[in-house]
């Protein structure tokens, strides 16, 4: 009888203890799934919406972006609409950015407490509610462009964006122009008045093209020209339907503008709409270097119009269909 009932007693133990097991080693492997080496609260910079983000804030030294979803469209500051490819990519950071490395407190102080660097903070929305808040420390210490923290007092991390080996950083800025769409023409031939093209290296192929009252004629650099076909006109004007520019150059330095000025574009090109706004576009060769050298960069030109003081970078697959020389519109 005693027999039995140690029996019973040991077969209770063993499947209490084969429960308990389990429930430890379930335990084990939830907290290994979501466990973070440096503790989720200090080093989850990917935002989890429940749906789509919908606002995000930028704000640095008492300067303040706000991108806003409004229906389809997002909006800068709730004013002009947004560029989708940037909306995009800044998105694409939120939600799948992740931790390269630790900052080690050396290099923290040397790069960005030394060198006085102020952050962009960043606060993430889904409605009103706050998805995500963290600190953007932008930097050329690291290839992403960055160093994080989730808030003053935490770890500080190099977050980067798995699969995208470039700078993160440059997508958390506060200059509006950024956000806007890379336009430099957006005009419809109707649309259009006059556009003048000068060639500074061969002025020979210089032109003016105007139109009034639906009629167009064309000139040199002096006077008026004959034999030349209306219908290349016609559809030179139209090229101006849409000519992007691929980014701005915003790390050009204030020397490096003042040189770009000083030197002659190489082309001029001023066009005048039915509006009454005109667009000046002056382009300009762009340097480049690789291996220390330094060279010309024969795809893309540096440009600048009479709106603003900064410079962008155009390609010459963009650009140039509207770069034609004067015997362009002359029948062969």
């Amino acid at each position: 009888m005693a027999f039995k009932i140690n029996y019973i007693h040991m077969k209770r133990v063993l499947i209490i203890s084969i429960l308990l097991s389990g429930v430890i080693l379930l335990l084990i492997v939830f907290l290994s799934k979501t466990r973070t080496p440096f503790g989720k609260a200090n080093s989850d910079f990917s935002t989890k919406p429940e749906q789509e983000i919908t606002r995000i804030v930028l704000s640095q030294d008492r300067e303040e972006l706000t991108l806003e979803k409004s229906g389809e469209e997002w909006l800068i500051n709730d004013k002009a609409k947004a560029r989708k490819s940037g909306i995009n990519f800044i998105i694409r950071i939120l939600t799948e950015a992740k931790i390269k490395s630790p900052v080690s407190p050396e290099l923290f102080e040397s790069e960005i407490i030394e060198k006085d660097i102020i952050p962009v903070t960043v606060k993430v929305y889904e409605g009103r509610r706050v998805l995500k808040s963290f600190m953007v420390y932008k930097t050329i210490s690291n290839n992403y462009g960055n160093i994080m923290k989730m808030k003053g007092s935490a770890k500080p991390f190099i977050v980067y964006v798995p699969g995208y080996e470039a700078n993160i950083g440059s997508g958390f800025t506060l200059n509006e122009l950024y956000w806007q769409p890379y336009s430099i023409f957006n005009l419809l031939p109707s649309e259009i008045t006059s556009v003048h093209l000068e060639n500074m290296s061969d002025t020979s192929s210089s032109f003016a093209i105007f139109k009034k009252e639906g009629r167009y004629s064309f000139s040199g650099t002096k006077s008026g020209l004959s034999g030349w076909d209306t219908s290349l006109v016609i559809r030179y004007l139209s090229y101006f339907t849409w000519i992007p520019f691929e980014s701005w150059a915003f790390d050009i330095n204030k020397d490096g503008k003042e040189f770009i000025d000083q030197q002659s574009p190489q082309y001029k090109l001023t066009t005048t709409s039915s509006g009454g706004y005109t667009t000046i576009l002056s382009l300009w060769e762009k340097t480049k270097f690789e291996n220390g050298e330094k060279g010309i960069d024969t795809d893309r030109l540096f440009g600048k119009t009479q709106a603003n003081d900064d410079f962008f970078i155009v390609r010459y697959f963009d650009i140039d269909p509207v770069l034609k020389k004067r015997s362009y519109f002359f029948p062969e």
